[in-house]
């Protein structure tokens, strides 16, 4: 189904104005957690995402290899690589997203992450893997396998699919900024990753990261203008592609510290609309994570000219404090943020994590956010993150965990194919296209255990219904659970 790009505000009367004491202490019960092992299970979700040929440690052993002829039609091997949701598409723009996430919940808390640092390591690797595939030739950058209203108007297994495979590319004449620019993000970010790790493959994602980062600054455009009819509404840049320029270029200095995209963004801040939307960040929308991200080196005394971005970075902080009136960020009665447009787990989780790097970041400085009168300290973000946490967990009106597989009560009907098909191994036989249908309007529980998942989640009220047709609510996706992947590292070391 089509995922929601970020969407102007909308004020629904039903959100109401949360305190601080409603936000932190809601009325409902909180339950000590086990952070560990839903950072166990929020990784592991990655693996019921793989497509390819999968390796001989899968532990979700009810997938199967799947699209082993990806790119056969365009005489290139795109194997591999994650699907994006509850679907058997191939979307690169979300795919680099995810990746960069990973990477940053890696550098920021992979010390915190323990047995579970090589399991996350491993899911970068997936991604990136298919990334240098992707981009292999110059000039050209693949970013989407299957067409995605052959594959949504089937329901049926990775492993069957028998739905157009086709490829989708952007080159000099058909630019595509946003996906190459988020695309160099991932690779940069994950060459800090695998710096110590691998140093001839961090150099090798690097020295390709400079490559395609050149190629979207100089082929500028949006790729939904070059590609609308296949990735639109589905994964349509609405917001512009210039916040992935100024993106890329802020993992290129980190990864690299070259003078000279310190300089590009310097020089670009304005034209590339640094304060925009400073507080969204999404697979569209990249502002606030620019803000934040480059942010740090101001705060570490480092880095006086990016002044301007940690201004930005504040004010992103002060939208998010409960009884600050911002039309653009809500909280439900239960505490949990709110925006609209669907999948609204993708705000919460990507929010939470930009708070936790903040807090981090502040208070290695001593430092506290002044808004107005009032203040933010780096304790008071690490609670709000924690509350949104603790709501995903469980801690909310229903009692729900909203991961697949922690706790005892959990979604037991998302949307997605594979999760709710039988198994190759329970029926070895085919089933196609639409004998895949009834079970997607069974009101039975799906017979495999996704776990991990994280669903889209509750409406504006916080309620949520358990079934596969809400898939705005139901779905899962990968960019939902990356940022959650080092806001639970955290907490699972300082609980």
């Amino acid at each position: 189904m089509a995922r929601k790009s970020f969407s102007s505000p909308v004020i629904f009367p039903a959100v109401l104005a949360v305190s601080f004491a409603l936000l932190l202490f809601a009325t409902h019960v909180v339950s000590a957690h086990d952070y560990r092992d839903a950072l166990r299970k929020c990784i592991l979700f990655f693996e019921g995402q793989r497509s390819g040929k999968l390796p001989p440690d899968q532990h979700l052993k009810w997938r199967r290899d799947s699209a082993l002829l990806d790119g056969s039609t365009a005489g290139v091997d795109l194997t591999g690589g994650y699907y994006d949701a509850g679907d058997n598409v191939k979307f690169g723009f979300p795919m680099a997203f995810t990746t960069t996430l990973l990477a940053w919940s890696i550098i920021d808390f992979g010390r915190n992450m323990g047995p579970e640092l090589k399991n996350a390591v491993k899911a970068v690797r997936w991604s990136t893997d298919y990334l240098l595939k992707a981009t292999s030739k110059p000039g050209v950058v693949y970013v989407q396998v299957g067409d995605a209203y052959s594959d949504h108007s089937c329901w049926e297994r990775p492993e069957d699919m028998d739905t157009l495979r086709t490829v989708y590319k952007i080159d000099n004449a058909h630019p595509g900024s946003d996906v190459a620019g988020e695309t160099a993000a991932a690779l940069a970010a994950a060459s800090i990753v695998f710096k110590s790790r691998d140093p001839a493959y961090s150099r090798f994602l690097l020295n390709r990261a400079f490559r395609v980062f050149n190629f979207a600054d100089n082929h500028r455009g949006a790729y939904s203008s070059s590609l609308d009819a296949a990735v639109c509404p589905f994964y349509c840049d609405v917001n512009g592609y210039q916040d992935e320029l100024l993106w890329a270029a802020a993992w290129l200095h980190k990864a690299s510290r070259r003078r000279g995209y310190r300089e590009y963004i310097v020089k670009n801040e304005v034209v590339l609309r640094a304060g925009d939307t400073i507080n969204e960040f999404g697979w569209d929308n990249k502002h606030a994570g620019i803000n934040v991200l480059i942010s740090k080196e101001v705060l570490m005394g480092k880095a006086e000219y990016f002044e301007s971005f940690k201004q930005n970075a504040d004010g992103f902080i002060c939208s998010l404090l409960p009884g600050i009136s911002d039309p653009q960020v809500q909280y439900s009665p239960g505490g949990l943020i709110f925006k609209p447009g669907g999948s609204n787990m993708q705000h919460v989780t990507s929010l939470s994590f930009l708070l936790l790097a903040y807090s981090n970041y502040l208070s290695h400085a001593n430092r506290v956010v002044r808004c107005g009168e009032r203040s933010a300290s780096p304790d008071l973000l690490k609670q709000l993150a924690k509350r949104q946490v603790n709501y995903i967990l469980g801690d909310n009106p229903l009692g729900m965990s909203y991961m697949v597989g922690y706790g005892s009560h959990f979604p037991r009907r998302i949307h997605h194919r594979g999760s709710s098909l039988p198994s190759v191994a329970t029926h070895p036989g085919r089933i196609g296209c639409k004998a895949g249908s009834p079970y997607f309007l069974s009101p039975s529980p799906n017979p495999n255990l996704l776990v991990g998942a994280v669903v889209g989640g509750p409406n504006v009220s916080d309620a949520f219904p358990d079934s596969r047709p809400y898939f705005q609510e139901s779905e899962p996706t990968t960019y939902i659970n990356a940022p959650l992947v080092g806001v639970l590292a955290f907490f699972s070391a300082h609980p």
